[in-house]
């Protein structure tokens, strides 16, 4: 049986996204559960593995191009210059032009089927700035590239799935990005996403007020009244289990968050925080409503640790498994659509270019 082929692209060589790929690719799991495809560079990683203590032995076999690639070893598609200047926990423009550079091509072997999801290692989003980027994550980067008209940054840990209903924006601008009709997408969104990519027949959905209190009853503010309550009336007539709003203190402190598959939070912060303080290091950056599985660790370059051994692996490792995960399921899914037997109903365009 042929292993999925999972694609990581390098990051920014100057945080500690090296050093939890290698970490990770050391674990005796992985290769029993997939194929490997590092986009990067041999001497990036061989600079980080100097300084990783206890990795064991981990041979790479260096590509110039997937066409190369060897069933069973960890193979590393090269990119960029090997002339690379390495300045561990600082913004550079060269970190940044290598991990755009990692990404291009990994994203490129993703659209043609090479590979069979992409795990994105961390980005420094100044570094990625100065490299011209032009995009202020890598959801943003993935949707647009992939001709997507919407996307969902969910987090997900075994205990937890919360989206975003507003991506990587200043606060200022949340409120007036708020629509009844872009919540409705969302959630409909995060619906199908739970069913085809978790396997959850018929999920219930949490929404989140944004003001304090939910507005107490438009004491603080009006946009629980005029634009989240008539989205969740609309999303119950689109037989969606979505309730709220709910407070967002109240909610995670009482430990409600419990009571329900998943969350829509109205901002990043409202939503990330919460999850980072419940399922940090153990937590994943998932990019639903996608025809294609990317998954990414939930924490940053961390200039402040580098090169110190001290990175944790374990939310790379989980992006790994949850990429295999959701492939396998939406393979599962496929063979239930296309058996006569079944009586899922579907949206015959969740699979289309522009969805899941």
């Amino acid at each position: 049986m042929t292993k999925i082929k999972i694609g990581i692209s390098a990051g920014d060589f100057n945080g500690i996204s090296t050093e939890v790929i290698l970490k990770a690719i050391a674990d005796e799991r992985l290769l029993e559960m997939c194929e490997v495809v590092i986009y990067g560079s041999a001497k990036v990683l061989g600079y980080h593995k100097n300084i990783v203590q206890n990795l064991g032995e981990i041979t790479l076999h260096q590509i110039a191009a997937i066409e190369e690639f060897k069933a069973g070893e960890v193979n590393v598609v090269n990119v960029g210059s090997e002339n690379i200047k390495i300045a561990l926990g600082t913004v550079s423009e060269e970190a940044g032009r290598f991990a755009l550079a990692a990404l291009e091509q990994a994203t490129a072997d993703l659209k043609a089927g090479n590979i069979d999801a992409l795990v994105t290692a961390p980005i420094h989003k100044k570094a990625m700035q100065l490299a011209e980027f032009g995009h202020t994550g890598h959801t943003e980067y993935l949707t647009a590239k992939f001709g997507a008209t919407q996307s969902l940054m969910l987090m997900v840990s075994d205990t937890l799935r919360i989206g975003v209903a507003t991506n990587h924006i200043p606060l200022q601008e949340v409120s007036r990005s708020l629509t009844k009709d872009g919540l409705l997408r969302k959630l409909q969104l995060m619906h199908d996403t739970l069913r085809i990519d978790f396997g959850i027949d018929r999920p219930t959905i949490a929404v989140l007020g944004l003001n304090p209190h939910a507005s107490d009853e438009g004491t603080i503010g009006q946009e629980e009244a005029k634009i989240i309550i008539p989205a969740l009336e609309a999303a119950k007539k689109a037989n969606i289990l979505a309730m709220g709003p709910y407070p967002a203190d109240g909610f995670f402190g009482s430990g409600a968050f419990r009571q329900f598959d998943g969350i829509l939070a109205m901002y990043h912060d409202q939503g990330l925080i919460p999850f980072k303080l419940l399922s940090f290091e153990a937590g994943v950056n998932y990019t639903a409503g996608l025809n294609f599985v990317r998954t990414s660790p939930d924490h940053g370059t961390a200039y402040n640790i580098v090169g110190q051994n001290a990175a944790s692996p374990d939310s790379m490792l989980k992006a790994i498994f949850l990429a295999i995960d959701v492939v396998k399921q939406r393979s599962e899914y496929r063979e239930q659509r296309s058996n006569p037997l079944q009586t899922i109903a579907v949206d015959e365009k969740l699979f289309e270019d522009e969805a899941i």
